[in-house]
């Protein structure tokens, strides 16, 4: 199985009975691993719930570590999407702190959903055995989230919107001060419930808080 510049498996394109078969592992994988964790997650399980034997499991993906990194880094790369075109639309939009609150927003939508919560708070549990995943989700998360951004902050920069000598630090910035923290509080406390107005709240102050820094 080919693996990424992380040693991470890369799921190759099959078709037929096989994809079949792969698709129903990768389902229960996930399932299996979120619910239990790498050490306490069962391979007679997995092939259990997906309707395979425990022999087909292995020919898929060799062994236990290499089945939990295929699934993993392979849902991690999947879940980033749509980044690109959130960005663009502060670029075109007239009113630029209405423009950040719509993408704050968005971007939350899409960070505090509970799947990748859920999948964050997995791969936090097993960074110590499993370092590359930690590496692959941060170079997703550069990738498809921060440069985006990036692209976008310069371009206002460049239009005399903005100023920001240092593109990266003002996305980290932007992204702490209105979602991270609720992201931090959705890992950390599974049964909290944010009160009506709370997320709305911490986006539109952030928005703030970063245009008082950085608006011409």
């Amino acid at each position: 199985m080919d693996t990424d510049e992380f040693g991470i498996p890369l799921l190759t394109a099959v078709t037929g009975a096989s994809e079949r078969k792969r698709v129903a592992i990768t389902q229960a994988a996930i399932k299996e691993f979120v619910q239990h964790g790498y050490s306490g997650a069962s391979v007679e399980s997995i092939a259990a719930t997906s309707g395979v034997s425990k022999p087909t499991v292995y020919s898929h993906f060799g062994n236990k570590e290499q089945l939990f990194l295929a699934v993993i880094g392979s849902y991690l790369r999947d879940s980033y999407t749509g980044f690109d075109e959130l960005a663009d639309q502060i670029i075109e939009a007239d009113d630029l702190r209405t423009a950040l609150i719509e993408f704050a927003g968005a971007l939350g939508e899409i960070l505090l959903r509970d799947d990748l919560i859920t999948l964050r708070r997995l791969v936090i549990g097993e960074v110590d055995r499993f370092p590359q995943l930690g590496e692959l989700w941060a170079q997703i998360s550069q990738a498809k989230n921060d440069e985006p951004l990036m692209r976008a902050l310069m371009t206002l920069r460049e239009q005399g919107r903005l100023d920001v000598p240092n593109p990266l630090r003002a996305v980290r910035q932007l992204i702490a001060l209105t979602v991270g923290s609720a992201q931090l509080i959705h890992t950390l406390r599974p049964s909290y419930e944010f009160a009506p107005g709370e997320l709305e709240d911490l986006v539109t102050s952030g928005v703030d808080v970063f245009l008082a820094a950085y608006a011409r």
